[in-house]
């Protein structure tokens, strides 16, 4: 659907899609709880965002909407020992750069990695400290915790991040007033590979993004299963071929956020 990506944090372990259901309808109880009881249901109100229709005609800015032919690519969770060299590798082979939401504590882990990076000529996007719901989280948490992201990640990357993407893409008004402050700007995704499967496989991947493809494409994958099935980012990585044929046979140029340009949305950093 292209909603929230409400992947439970679950470990290692498979994933099914009972406890994937339960674990969603328990945060969304959670944290509809928590925002009645602090009479914060504006809180929440953000979260409509999460349909991806909607998003995609009413909040362009939010869904990463830009140049009709360019297509902006990007990947959440990483960097990760494990898999981002092997795609840094591949997309040098394919001739593309894209836009990486980091996880802080995952940068922090491997310094030189996340360096290396930007240092190859890729973006760095701030995806949290960790990998963790908004609307489970007051304010000040999600302030302190996206502003502790920013800069760790540009001391660790040389380069000072402009986006921020919130883990699931669950978008709080916290997330807004957090991402103003930080001189971020809020930006979720037009159509996504739903890669971070068990069941995922390249032809699965490209069929998902291909099915909700739109003009001015945001393209969300990962290239790390730190949130994801173990060893999911095998078949994202078998995917990007395949992918590149598709975008090539129409005729779509591939780069970060930085050169889509995605307009500023509402309470964003301009």
């Amino acid at each position: 659907m292209g909603g929230i990506d409400w992947r439970p944090n679950l470990g290692p372990g498979k994933v099914s899609r009972r406890t994937a259901m339960s674990a969603a309808a328990a945060v969304v109880i959670a944290s509809t709880t928590v925002a009645a009881l602090a009479g914060g249901l504006v809180q929440l109100a953000p979260a409509a965002s999460s349909l991806r229709r909607v998003r995609n005609r009413w909040m362009p800015g939010l869904a990463g909407i830009g140049d009709p032919g360019h297509l902006a690519l990007t990947f959440d969770d990483g960097p990760d020992t494990s898999s981002t060299p092997v795609f840094l590798d591949a997309l040098d082979e394919l001739g593309w750069k894209a836009t990486f939401f980091m996880l802080a504590n995952m940068a922090a882990s491997c310094p030189e990695l996340a360096a290396e990076v930007a240092r190859r000529g890729h973006e760095v996007g701030v995806h949290g400290s960790r990998h963790s719901n908004h609307l489970s989280h007051g304010p000040s948490w999600v302030t302190r915790d996206m502003l502790a992201a920013r800069d760790a990640l540009g001391e660790l990357t040389g380069s000072a991040p402009r986006w921020v993407r919130p883990p699931y893409g669950a978008l709080a008004a916290s997330t807004i007033a957090a991402a103003r402050r930080a001189g971020l700007q809020p930006v979720l995704w037009t159509t996504w590979g739903r890669d971070w499967r068990a069941r995922a496989t390249p032809e699965s991947i490209v069929g998902d993004v291909s099915s909700t493809l739109v003009p001015g494409a945001t393209v969300l994958l990962h290239d790390s299963d730190c949130t994801s099935s173990p060893s999911s980012w095998k078949a994202t990585l078998a995917a990007l071929p395949l992918l590149a044929e598709l975008w090539a046979a129409r005729g779509l140029e591939v780069g970060p956020l930085c050169e889509h340009g995605v307009r500023p949305c509402a309470g964003g950093a301009g």
